[in-house]
């Protein structure tokens, strides 16, 4: 009997022993980001670097920016990656998030259909671009999905003059999907939508679609990433969460951003620094 009694001790530490080196194995965290980030590939380049240098799998869901910050409310996610400054700063203020850090930015182009029926081509402002494609009732595909790019689209219209609830008719396609889908959609009618660069540079199905505006400086596009408030959601795997965080502001993670490229064009360009310090 103590010999048996051994034995299923011995096989009892060695089944422990397993279990462990399997946990620390399947070390991940969960990552509410952008379809943007997603649709670009940045995170198929990104995570098996930052996976091979810590261990950690990053789990990533990709949504609109109003979506993934809702999903960090929730606490069904560790991290938040998103790209609306203003909301941001809103779920750190309410205590939904930990800190906010900037990590990169790219910025917005408006794209349509190279008959242009707006006329848009060159102009210098992507508000006076709005304005004329309101005027003109050109088809116009909309993410109308709480994204950060649908928000600063809004903010493009307001800043037009133009409200858009009350003054979009037919021509003004509410989609409710991901930039990449969206882009597909105004391909095939075809329409102007905003898109960021990222997902553009990307993207292959353009069809008649070329970029028509850009350059003007609010179009810029920066984006930030958010610890989940442990606090709030004890089950947050902040240690976890944080080196990634730490990992992306990193000479190492800013050098790794700036690394990818497609077409030989860069998408996004690192510009770490914590909040209020640049």
């Amino acid at each position: 009997m103590a010999v048996m009694r051994r034995v299923f001790a011995a096989v009892g530490l060695s089944l422990i022993a397993l279990v462990g080196s399997a946990a620390a194995q399947e070390t991940f965290i969960t990552v509410a980001s952008t379809t943007s980030t997603e649709n670009s590939g940045l995170f198929d380049h990104l995570l098996p670097i930052f996976k091979e240098k810590t261990g950690i799998e990053v789990r990533v869901i990709a949504q609109g920016t109003g979506q993934a910050l809702e999903t960090g409310r929730r606490g069904d996610a560790d991290v938040v990656f998103v790209h609306a400054p203003a909301a941001e700063k809103a779920f750190v203020e309410e205590g939904a998030g930990v800190e906010r850090f900037e990590v990169m930015y790219n910025d917005f182009v408006i794209v349509g259909p190279n008959s242009d029926p707006a006329g848009i081509r060159g102009v210098k402002g992507a508000s006076e671009a709005f304005a004329k494609i309101a005027e003109a009732k050109a088809t116009f595909a909309s993410r109308g999905d709480d994204s950060g790019t649908h928000k600063a689209e809004l903010r493009l219209w307001k800043e037009a003059g133009i409200d858009i609830e009350k003054t979009g008719g037919s021509w003004y396609r509410e989609l409710g999907s991901g930039m990449g889908p969206t882009l597909n959609t105004a391909a095939q009618m075809p329409a102007y939508t905003l898109a960021d660069r990222g997902t553009w540079i990307s993207f292959e199905n353009r069809g008649p679609l070329e970029i028509l505006v850009e350059g003007d400086p609010k179009l810029f596009n920066q984006y930030g990433v958010i610890l989940v408030n442990p606090k709030k959601h004890p089950h947050v795997k902040q240690e976890a969460g944080q080196a990634f965080i730490d990992w992306l502001v990193s000479d190492e993670g800013q050098q790794a951003i700036a690394d990818y490229k497609l077409n030989g064009q860069q998408l996004f360009f690192p510009n770490a620094s914590k909040d209020g310090s640049s």
